[in-house]
């Protein structure tokens, strides 16, 4: 595990100053890095995808448990350097790291050596609901995640219908499995100190059944969302291509057209999708 001085001491031989723009706030407190491991419940036969290892805190907590990381870094000075830490620090099981110098938004299955099983990450605030949806959907052999992000961002990723913070992310989330907020994480144990409160959500993977697209029914989200505060009926017109269409079709599905979006199940919207095809 690394702590404050050996963060701040490797910061300082990259010349690495955290950047707002790449949501940098690197973990040093070895008890939350152990609290992750242990939430995430990964171990020996795991390999997990870890997005934005940093400086290597959580990377050395997850080599540790046992599992195997294929870590995916943007930064090139801390992916360089990343697989040196780990020969410091822990060389009886630095040969179970593979670093990957890529955007997690535009990687792809292809691009790995082995199939991920978990999803392990204290993710960049700014990118965190796309980077979880984009994975989510590029590697399928992901069967759980715990992830590390924002409070708000967290409350909105496992919110349930008819709550004030249930929206597009909460849906297109449902649509892979089950969300939940496990805990809430203290500012002090980053360097440097957000500004912003975060909370570990966890997930597991349980796919809703659907004869329709996922792009069909996630357009259909967006367009329910776009005007929340109307009824399904108005909020839809554009997506059915009239309000008296988008009346049918919410009819044909069994959906209340007086109802407001956020009232809606994943299976609501995946009904009503498929609904479409046939008025």
């Amino acid at each position: 595990m690394l702590g404050p001085a050996e963060i701040r001491a490797l910061a300082a031989e990259l010349a690495v100053r955290p950047t707002k723009k790449l949501g940098q706030n690197f973990v040093h407190d070895p008890n939350t890095v152990r609290r992750i491991v242990d939430l995430a419940g990964v171990g020996a036969g795991d390999v997990v995808l870890e997005v934005g290892p940093g400086l290597g805190s959580l990377t050395l907590g997850l080599l540790a448990a046992g599992a195997s990381v294929s870590a995916v870094e943007i930064d090139p000075v801390l992916a360089t350097r990343l697989p040196a830490t780990v020969r410091e620090h822990a060389p009886a099981v630095a040969d179970r790291l593979a670093v990957y110098p890529a955007d997690a938004l535009r990687l792809r299955a292809a691009d790995l050596a082995e199939r991920p099983t978990a999803l392990v990450a204290n993710l960049p605030y700014n990118v965190a609901v796309p980077v979880v949806l984009h994975l989510l959907a590029e590697l399928p052999s992901l069967e759980r995640a715990l992830v590390m992000v924002q409070t708000e961002v967290a409350d909105r990723m496992a919110a349930g219908p008819g709550s004030r913070t249930y929206g597009v992310p909460s849906v297109k989330l449902a649509w892979y499995g089950r969300a939940r907020k496990v805990a809430a994480v203290p500012r002090s144990v980053f360097w440097p100190v957000p500004n912003v409160d975060s909370a570990l959500v966890s997930f597991s993977r349980q796919p809703v059944e659907s004869t329709v697209d996922r792009e069909v029914v996630f357009a259909l989200v967006d367009a329910a969302f776009a005007q929340r505060r109307k009824t399904l009926r108005a909020a839809l017109a554009g997506w059915a291509g009239s309000a008296e269409r988008s009346g049918q079709v919410l009819a044909a599905a069994g959906v209340d057209p007086r109802t407001r979006g956020e009232q809606l199940t994943v299976a609501d919207y995946v009904r009503i999708a498929d609904a479409a095809s046939t008025v």
